[in-house]
């Protein structure tokens, strides 16, 4: 019952981010980061796309990596213990996050992400998901319990933190540290597509609001 009534919170809370944007033009997408992806009516939104409790990781540093593959009876044969399969965007993604030097036998890499501090003695939950913004759409100010890391496939992203603002493009990432307040909005004509994740402690909800910090709107139009 704890659980549940704890999810619910977290789908109200960040729909509240999500409507904490700063402009008019700006719009509130369907699924709230919270909707299962294969439940989506929409192409626009945000969705889960999995979850996957990593337990406690490895001293160091640890990395998201991406690699697509032509099946996915392809991409499970060789995810590992803590890899996980997802078909997004008409693709079959193997995500696993590890060291730096891992790799599958095969596949096509697309990216590598990080590093990632871990913190000893913490659990640690991968949460992967999915988004299309169009123009104008914007995520007001929050931040997560756990680095966040974007690989865009399409269109530009702007992220402004308290230490300026990060731009992606097609083809490039992003990485924004753990507690780290944030806001997030798709600029540009094209249509922005991501895929997403968070790397949060297991033991606190994966996102908040950041009532301490407000954007200063450095991000274009």
């Amino acid at each position: 019952m704890r659980l549940r009534i704890l999810a619910s919170l977290t789908h109200v809370l960040f729909l509240m981010i999500l409507s904490g944007v700063e402009s008019a033009s700006a719009q509130v997408p369907p699924g709230q980061c919270e909707a299962p992806a294969n439940t989506r009516t929409a192409e626009v939104g945000c969705y889960l796309s999995a979850t996957k409790d990593l337990g406690s990781l490895p001293p160091g540093p640890m990395y998201w990596h991406l690699y697509n593959y032509p099946a996915r009876a392809a991409a499970d044969a060789v995810k590992g213990p803590r890899g996980t399969v997802v078909e997004a965007f008409g693709r079959v993604w193997l995500y696993a996050i590890a060291e730096k030097g891992w790799r599958p036998p095969n596949g096509e890499r697309v990216a590598v992400l990080g590093p990632f501090q871990i913190v000893a003695g913490r659990r640690y939950t991968a949460r992967y998901m999915e988004a299309v913004f169009t123009q104008g759409m914007q995520a007001g100010a929050h931040r997560h319990s756990g680095p966040e890391a974007w690989y865009l496939i399409s269109g530009v992203q702007c992220l402004e933190t308290p230490a300026g603002i990060t731009v992606a493009h097609a083809g490039q990432t992003a990485v924004v540290p753990e507690g780290s307040p944030m806001a997030l909005s798709s600029v540009g004509a094209e249509t922005r597509r991501s895929v997403l994740l968070v790397l949060h402690d297991t033991s606190q909800p994966w996102v908040s609001m950041a009532h301490d910090w407000q954007p200063k709107g450095l991000c274009p139009k």
